[in-house]
């Protein structure tokens, strides 16, 4: 597909309305971290667009593709390797 249009999207969702609301919070999780579904170098929008016409983005399983954050319960230590002995 060389480029996304909106008739290309609305074969997938029921309305404008409901493509707008789809590829707005797609794009809002491929802002935040989400992987994107396809390896195309575009603007998370574009990128919400074509996995949208692609039907790889109903919204059905639209909550299935939030970015995942671990919570950090303790700090992480760094091992300084600079400071080890050598024999160099």
């Amino acid at each position: 597909m060389a480029r996304v249009t909106v008739e290309d999207c609305l074969t997938q969702v029921e309305n404008r309305f409901v493509l707008v609301h789809l590829s707005a919070e797609r794009a809002r999780q491929l802002k935040k971290g989400a992987i994107p579904l396809n390896d195309r170098k575009n603007k998370e929008v574009v990128l919400a667009l074509r996995e949208i016409a692609g039907g790889q983005i109903t919204q059905d399983n639209l909550k299935n593709h939030e970015p995942v954050f671990m919570e950090q319960d303790e700090p992480i230590e760094i091992i300084d390797d600079d400071n080890s002995s050598s024999d160099y």
